[in-house]
């Protein structure tokens, strides 16, 4: 028996009581996972995306771990909500328009000391100014600096990189820094810089070896220039905020590249800890699928073919088949090329289907992480072949923060 059969055998098994469609967390795979990037960093603390985890029992688990400390959050409201529920130290990865949420954030000393706002334009700031005159409080917001990490050859008319920030040179950011400094009711506290063309792009495609060394050229550029240039933004920056407190960086796919720039003092991670399927395409790194979940069969159409329930949940970002979750147990089946992945229904093909019965599971992996939380109200914990414990999603608490 393969190791993956091994492991569809015991996801039945804690399962069987389960009707599905239901979604799984392997707590020995999401442990171990957790080890292999507090082991990638070196020393350095890890913050978890928390978009990437959408399930507050499992944030929770992680930072119970030494070496992480800290959520990188992907909203205001959902900030708030998790400064509320006890989290201490909760980062917005992204600037956010929430005129209410910036309103509460300013009233609440509890809640003003726990969330970190993301900046990279002063009409940013205006938005929180004009909650408090709206009936906010005075409390001192803290403000994280982005900086964009793409990289820009020929002069720049080429541009490699997540169109995220508009503050490309250290002296961008050292200036917006003085312009925060200088307005009451602010204060510098972080750099963050995603090098999502590097941490978030496989460089070990299947099937595609001259684009893949194409890949992996292209991060090895961009790695020496980042590191370069974050090192000169960090120094600017401290010259105007010498009290700066944090400089995050990174992402799953560029941890111990990342963390071994001196300027970078924490790593941010978080897809690492379930292992999606576009993590499959890494040589920098090897975890185990952590989360799955599993449709029924419901029909057997023909030879070599089952249909099962639902299963058609893309991913966000470019349209692909890379964006469609993967079947995934028992190995090799695969989706009809003419219906792909459903919204109701989905036939699966291969050899593999003659010897499945209606109702059995068909395990898949989401090609992303975090985004099937919002397909699922509930994550059930498997250790060995025994659900221990069921937790709810985002979802399963009622947010849909996204």
């Amino acid at each position: 028996m393969t190791a993956r059969a091994a492991d569809r055998a015991r996801y039945d098994r804690a399962t069987a009581h389960l009707d599905a469609p239901v979604a799984i967390v392997d707590l020995e795979a999401f442990d171990a996972n957790a080890d292999d990037l507090v082991r990638r960093a070196g020393g350095k603390p890890i913050r978890v995306a928390s978009k990437s985890v959408r399930c507050r029992a499992l944030l929770e688990r992680a930072l119970a771990r030494d070496g992480f400390a800290g959520v990188m959050s992907f909203t205001l409201a959902e900030s708030l909500w998790l400064a509320r529920s006890g989290f201490e130290d909760v980062l917005l990865a992204y600037p956010s328009a929430d005129r209410a949420g910036y309103a509460e954030l300013t009233a609440d000393p509890k809640l003003a000391s726990a969330v970190t706002v993301m900046v990279d334009d002063p009409a940013q700031l205006d938005l929180v100014d004009a909650a408090r005159e709206g009936g906010g409080g005075r409390e001192v917001v803290r403000v994280c600096l982005e900086l964009d990490t793409s990289l820009r050859l020929f002069g720049g008319r080429v541009r490699v990189g997540a169109r995220r920030s508009p503050l490309h040179s250290p002296a961008e950011v050292a200036d917006l820094a003085r312009a925060v400094a200088r307005r009451p009711g602010f204060e510098v506290v972080g750099i963050m810089a995603y090098e999502g063309h590097v941490a978030g792009v496989g460089d070990a495609v299947a099937g595609h070896p001259f684009r893949s060394r194409a890949v992996r050229l292209m991060q090895a550029a961009a790695r020496r220039e980042l590191a370069e240039r974050r090192a000169a933004v960090v120094r600017a920056v401290r010259a105007v905020v010498p009290g700066l407190e944090f400089v995050n960086g990174g992402g799953t796919g560029s941890v111990q590249h990342t963390a071994a720039e001196d300027a970078v003092t924490e790593i941010a991670a978080g897809s690492g800890l379930y292992v999606p399927r576009l993590f499959d395409n890494y040589t920098s790194f090897r975890g185990r699928p952590a989360a799955l979940f599993a449709q029924p069969v419901v029909r057997r159409p023909g030879v070599g073919a089952v249909t099962v329930l639902g299963g058609g949940y893309p991913a966000s970002g470019a349209p692909g088949a890379d964006r469609l979750p993967v079947p995934y147990l028992p190995e090799g089946l695969r989706y009809d090329p003419q219906e792909g992945a459903g919204e109701v229904q989905t036939p699966l093909l291969g050899s593999p289907a003659d010897d499945l019965l209606i109702g059995d599971k068909v395990w898949f992996r989401h090609a992303k992480a975090g985004e099937p939380c919002e397909r699922f109200d509930a994550l059930h914990l498997v250790e060995g072949d025994a659900v221990t414990a069921t937790v709810p999603t985002y979802r399963g608490e009622g947010h849909t923060f996204l």
